[in-house]
């Protein structure tokens, strides 16, 4: 049976057969650790010269942004990721500096530390870096880790921390702004619940749903609700939600978007999985990443793996899975123009090309334990999915 938050954030099936062995992850931050790989291009362009300069931030218990905001805050140097860390492990990865001027040779806090590794003439980007290594222990499991084989049959979901694990809210959010419903955007920002949110939390969104009195609740927004309170604030100022949407830093905008976009990917997956479409071999007309990520049309012989559309204003209708994705955005009652927003342009998203399958390489597992490695943009969580095949995916940690 498919859990329900797995149906929330668009996948409506399994694609391994496994029976799945249960359990609990991140039941310590050391049992979930992921370490960021860049090509070895990036790494031969790290040098003891002058230019931007290269960290690695090693973290647990804080999150990418968090951590680099932190830095920002008591070192005034501003650090741009390669890719985003969640909280709930130990991580290793790559930051680099967004200017030439002030470095720092070595920071440290209780959550993370900041280590300076050399300069790059150019800053290093999201294409530099090429994969994570996950090793990830699993808890009161079944027997059977080690006759899991499928790790080449895992389709490509976005993990549920795209959309917010406990509080599954960030494709809604963009698809409110897509059709250009910015109160009810707001509305869910400040006062959407769900029931593996806090208690406290879901206390303090239940009054916040009452818009007449916004005022009386400000002081009692805590502060890790960083967005709410910004929000809440413009609103109480001027009483326009578009203007309360667009004091959100474009970062987080960008996200509600590219979460809608994922939720939609997911279903496109999902559905066209279930119709009986061969997504695990590319055909003839296909659209395929070839071995160094460039997009092209599928040519017999050449190392190429499936990609579906990523729907945005420049949609790209033919392709096989043109059908399942219409169906879904008629569904919706979205259109790939709705992608292009007048009101906030910067936040338009063209759409684009995403993997279908899962690139894992370098799989091993043991007892109650297994490490592999995944390409630039897939997720452990997915793939732990299809091995765990959990009943609730909170309580089993996810």
């Amino acid at each position: 049976m498919i859990p329900n938050l797995d149906s929330q954030v668009g996948i409506t099936i399994y694609s391994t057969e496994f029976n799945g062995i249960g359990g609990k992850i991140r039941v310590e931050p050391e049992d979930f650790q992921v370490t960021e790989l860049i090509s070895q291009r990036a790494e031969n362009c790290i040098n003891d010269q002058e230019g931007y300069a290269v960290y690695k931030l090693k973290k647990k218990k804080i999150d990418t942004n968090h951590a680099l905001s932190d830095i920002f805050r008591q070192k005034g140097i501003r650090l741009k990721s390669l890719g985003l860390k969640d909280a709930s492990a130990i991580t290793e990865q790559f930051v680099c500096s967004t200017n030439k001027g002030k470095t720092i040779e070595f920071f440290s806090t209780d959550k993370y530390t900041l280590k300076k590794i050399g300069f790059v003439k150019k800053p290093l980007s999201k294409k530099d870096m090429i994969s994570n290594h996950f090793k990830i222990k699993i808890y009161d499991c079944a027997n059977g880790l080690s006759s899991f084989i499928e790790y080449g049959k895992i389709l490509n979901f976005y993990g549920y921390q795209r959309f917010g694990s406990k509080r599954p809210v960030t494709h809604l959010i963009g698809k409110a702004i897509l059709q250009r419903d910015f109160k009810k955007a707001v509305d869910l920002i400040l006062s959407f619940t769900s029931p593996y949110d806090s208690k406290e939390n879901t206390e303090i969104r239940e009054k916040l749903s009452d818009k007449a009195n916004y005022k009386k609740y400000l002081d009692q927004v805590p502060y890790q609700m960083d967005i709410e309170k910004i929000v809440l604030k413009e609103m109480i100022d001027h009483g326009d939600a578009l203007r309360a949407i667009r004091s959100i830093q474009i970062s987080l905008r960008r996200f509600y978007i590219q979460a809608y976009q994922s939720f939609l990917f997911n279903q496109s997956l999902s559905s066209a999985f279930s119709d009986g479409e061969n997504l695990f071999d590319a055909e003839l007309n296909d659209v395929c990443f070839d071995f160094h990520g460039i997009i092209g049309k599928y040519v017999k012989g050449l190392d190429q793996r499936l990609a579906l559309p990523f729907v945005g204003y420049s949609y790209y209708k033919k392709t096989r899975f043109n059908y399942q994705i219409s169906k879904i955005l008629e569904q919706e009652e979205i259109t790939p123009k709705d992608f292009f927003i007048k009101e906030m342009q910067e936040v338009s998203s063209e759409g684009g090309f995403r993997q279908a399958v899962v690139h894992c390489f370098d799989y091993s597992s043991s007892d109650t334990t297994t490490e592999f490695s995944l390409s630039r943009g897939s997720f452990a969580t997915i793939l732990l999915r299809e091995i765990m095949k959990p009943k609730d995916p909170i309580i089993a940690g996810f």
